[in-house]
């Protein structure tokens, strides 16, 4: 298993690591995405600590907690060899109280979440999108207080914009708080928009992607084709339409292609998909997810080789978009001066 720092920090984390949002099954959209239970966890688990998948990641409202408890039992007596990721933002349940990054809402989920863990601390700790009604100095200084208190040991965010991460990040630097290191963000090979300016802000200031849904929301299984009906057990069926949009002859597109290079390299579809991912800038780790044993030791093929830079190109192509406003005058105009990431 390949390790890579988290953005800036000297931490290092697998470059694959393990998402339970199928944990649980509690409520309409997280029954749809698995419902695994403590012992099927604990199998999950084992097989990631035997390929070296050290990282776990999870969150308050995966199931309403249920997620992070059943991930508790599964590493109990071994909390020393995982590095145990969460987040918290969204509501949680009807309290006036219970949703945003307010220094309530954060300590409360915080030492819930370790509560369901099982643990005393959280090795990386994420706001899951930004809150507009709460100042940032008092989210961030709430955060300084947890970290200092040992409760958690880095910090990062999900879903923000560039602009509300480096405003966070200036506010953090000027207040001498922790900066975030991570940015847990949609990516991947059909939903390029991190590029644009995600990237480049985590290139310039240190902040690692540590990506989600890298199967561009379950359309990168390998099952969808031309012409075919869904498969029977996908996140699309219910979510999709909340999910990133993809247009049908896109998708297609790309699937060609990997169908393409799946042939030269004898990889899987979904195997091919996160190589490429695991070659772009700032990447430090992919979530993977997995329903059951067979999900996951597919999704394991996914390293230890690497797709050429012919083949690299072919996907980039395939699935290039023309990017939003004001990226794609910048590309236009001073390509020289200000040279794309990629």
């Amino acid at each position: 298993m390949e390790y890579r720092y988290l953005g800036a920090s000297g931490f290092k984390v697998p470059v694959l690591s393990f998402g339970t949002a199928t944990f649980g099954g509690k409520g309409d959209i997280f029954k749809e995405w698995g419902n695994t239970e403590v012992s099927g966890a604990r199998k999950l688990v084992d097989i990631c600590l035997d390929a070296g998948v050290t990282m776990f990641d999870s969150a308050d409202i995966y199931s309403m907690g249920a997620a992070e408890s059943i991930l508790g039992e599964a590493i109990k007596g071994r909390r020393d060899k995982v590095i145990l990721s969460t987040k918290a933002t969204f509501r949680f349940d009807d309290g006036p109280n219970s949703v945003g990054s307010s220094r309530f809402h954060l300590i409360r989920s915080v030492e819930n979440s370790l509560t369901r863990l099982g643990t005393d601390y959280i090795d990386l700790f994420q706001l899951h999108a930004f809150d507009a009604k709460t100042p940032i100095v008092e989210v961030l200084s709430t955060l300084e207080t947890l970290i200092q208190a040992g409760k958690i040991r880095y910090t990062g965010i999900s879903n923000f914009s560039g602009w509300h991460l480096m405003k966070s990040l200036a506010i953090a630097d000027q207040y001498g708080y922790s900066r975030y290191v991570a940015n847990q963000t949609y990516y991947s090979l059909i939903g390029r928009d991190y590029e644009s300016e995600l990237m480049p802000l985590g290139l310039d200031q240190g902040v690692g992607a540590v990506v989600w849904s890298p199967l561009g929301w379950g359309r990168l299984t390998g099952k969808i084709r031309r012409g075919q009906p869904l498969p029977e057990k996908s996140r699309l069926h219910r979510g999709g339409d909340i999910g990133p949009q993809v247009s049908d002859e896109y998708l297609y597109r790309v699937v060609d292609v990997l169908d393409e290079i799946a042939k030269e390299t004898g990889k899987t579809v979904p195997q091919i998909a996160l190589n490429w991912l695991l070659q772009r800038p700032t990447v430090s780790t992919l979530i993977i997810g997995a329903r059951d044993e067979v999900q996951l030791m597919q999704n394991l093929g996914a390293i230890g080789w690497n797709l050429t830079k012919e083949q690299v190109a072919k996907l980039d192509m395939a699935s290039a978009v023309i990017p939003s406003y004001p990226y794609w005058h910048q590309t236009e105009g001073l390509r020289e001066r200000n040279p794309p990431p990629v």
